[in-house]
């Protein structure tokens, strides 16, 4: 039997979800295990999904999601360059803030997919160094 519809694109964006996995462990100090425990997804699955060659199932996808408190649409909605309709960028109130300029730059028609992650990897960076934590701020005031 012919298989119609080979180019189908992927619902899950399995690479953005294990780009987001790999980027929040790291950022945590996390093993694999300690996310494992975290998530009850199997540090083996978890390995896979941040190598990019594993598959999760919707179970698997909904606590990855919560535990990286991005919203499910993020990953369920890869970016399409071919698409004539430009979709709105849907983001949180708790959604942080690189997350949101992230999907932005992903949203951006004039850039190509390597360029949006590496514009975004730099606001990253950039907004980690000068942004202040919430203790720092609050004792700014008091001085």
């Amino acid at each position: 039997m012919k298989r119609t519809n080979r180019s189908a694109k992927a619902l899950v964006n399995t690479e953005e979800l294990g780009r987001a996995v790999r980027r929040r462990r790291e950022e945590l100090g996390l093993s694999l295990r300690d996310v494992a425990v975290k998530t009850s997804v199997s540090a083996s699955t978890l390995s896979r999904i941040e190598n990019g060659t594993g598959k999760p199932d919707a179970d698997n996808i909904a606590r990855l999601t919560a535990w990286l408190d991005v919203p499910m649409e993020r990953i369920l909605s890869g970016r399409d360059p071919d698409a004539e309709a430009s979709q709105a960028v849907v983001y949180y109130p708790q959604e942080p803030t690189p997350e949101i300029v992230e999907a932005h730059l992903r949203a951006d028609r004039n850039l190509t997919p390597e360029t949006a992650s590496a514009l975004s990897e730099l606001f990253r960076v950039a907004y980690t160094q000068f942004s202040k934590s919430a203790g720092e701020k609050s004792s700014k005031k008091r001085r």
